[in-house]
């Protein structure tokens, strides 16, 4: 039982335990390499069942291992087609296909059974006889792969097709909003009367947050018995000289804190709420633009963008504040406001449909929707909002009357 005025632990969202993806990637592809090369070795020393010329097998293992290292350069032509049509079709921020697990995984999957095909080959061409397995091993491989380039073929024509991008995309987004926000019942510790020590700033070149670790920061603030108040969060652009974070209570290393931050050159989906409001409304200001000129393609993206947005206006929370197992206050995450959430999702849409009036029906149900379902103190901003749209409209209304 917690103790009177304590609070109890806050658990992490599961967002802020995830590992990088890419590391993971690139142990995928070694460790398919490493399996391949085992396997290839032990060929010899299988002798059961029934058994077959041993040069037979061994030349149909090169041609296989050889024609899979075309296999690797189709993933990789795929990749490349994929990306530049989603980039000139919807946002060049969109790059959901290139970091599809599918990708990596075929293409580690492949260089696996490439290694194991050549190195059983070599290791077998001495031999006379060997046994049947071996073939048959090599025939099964083959299939999985041819498997995986099935689903990764599904996967790289669902990723140039509209509806398919903009589910995905929210999909993505709910994922992070459910991970990231708090629980609405759940209440916050106030932050503790504890001194400032001191402020740490970011001194290295500019980059994009991609996400915090929170358990390393947790742990490295309850060893220096400090409080850290973060002043970023995922997503924001790190410039030279920008305040990263404010420790409070006790002296922490700056280095502990920016080793807490994992930075990139582009933002990630991991711990970042706002990316897929960014990228629906690039969608939508894509469709909306001269060149393009496709109002119900914007109407689409806003249906996505409806969603969020009504997910995010019930959150009661400004920022994540996480205890230690004491219940003492160790890390405090900020968190967007509602106000920043509708200029990233709606404004710049907004701006851009007042020669559409279909766009701007859809937006004038979207606020009236979201205003329904949001917090009270929420409502201010979107009507704001919607008096925008309303003026918008008024000029469509006046040109619909008779002279």
């Amino acid at each position: 039982m917690d103790q009177p005025g304590r609070f109890a632990p806050t658990p992490i969202g599961h967002a802020f335990l995830v590992p990088r993806r890419r590391v993971r990637a690139g142990l995928t592809q070694i460790l398919c390499v490493v399996i391949g090369l085992a396997a290839g070795l032990t060929m010899p020393s299988i002798r059961s069942g029934p058994t077959i010329p041993a040069r037979q097998v061994s030349e149909m293992l090169v041609a296989l291992g050889l024609g899979l290292l075309g296999v690797v350069a189709v993933i990789f032509s795929l990749l490349f087609l994929v990306v530049q049509w989603a980039a000139t079709t919807f946002t060049p921020r969109l790059l959901l296909f290139r970091d599809d697990p599918i990708v990596w995984r075929t293409f580690a999957f492949a260089i696996g059974q490439s290694v194991f095909d050549i190195t059983a080959a070599l290791a077998i061409s001495n031999e006379t006889d060997v046994s049947v397995i071996v073939p048959s091993l090599a025939v099964l491989a083959l299939l999985a792969t041819l498997t995986l380039i099935r689903l990764l073929q599904l996967r790289a024509f669902s990723a140039i097709q509209l509806a398919p991008v903009l589910a995905s995309i929210s999909s993505r987004g709910r994922a992070v909003i459910n991970a990231v926000y708090p629980d609405a019942d759940r209440e916050s510790p106030p932050l503790p009367p504890l001194p400032m020590i001191t402020t740490v700033n970011w001194r290295r070149p500019p980059a994009v947050l991609q996400q915090i670790l929170v358990e390393d920061l947790l742990q490295n603030a309850r060893n220096c018995r400090s409080m850290v108040v973060l002043r970023v969060s995922p997503g924001s652009t790190l410039r030279d000289g920008l305040p990263l974070a404010d420790v409070y209570g006790g002296p922490m290393p700056a280095n502990t804190i920016l080793d807490a931050l994992v930075s990139g050159s582009e933002r990630t989906f991991t711990q970042d709420p706002l990316l897929a409001l960014r990228l629906l409304a690039d969608i939508a200001l894509r469709a909306l633009s001269p060149a393009i000129n496709d109002p119900a393609t914007a109407v689409q993206a806003l249906d996505e963008i409806e969603d969020l947005l009504s997910r995010m206006s019930s959150a009661r929370a400004d920022s994540i504040r996480t205890l230690d197992e004491r219940g003492d206050l160790r890390v405090v995450i900020p968190l967007p406001d509602f106000a920043t959430v509708v200029r990233i999702g709606l404004d710049d849409v907004i701006a851009s449909a007042s020669n559409s009036p279909l766009v701007l029906a859809r937006l004038h149900e979207l606020l009236s929707y979201v205003a329904a379902q949001s917090e009270s103190r929420n409502r201010d901003v979107l009507a704001t909002r919607a008096r925008w749209v309303s003026q918008m409209s008024d000029g469509f209304r006046r040109l619909e009357r008779p002279l």
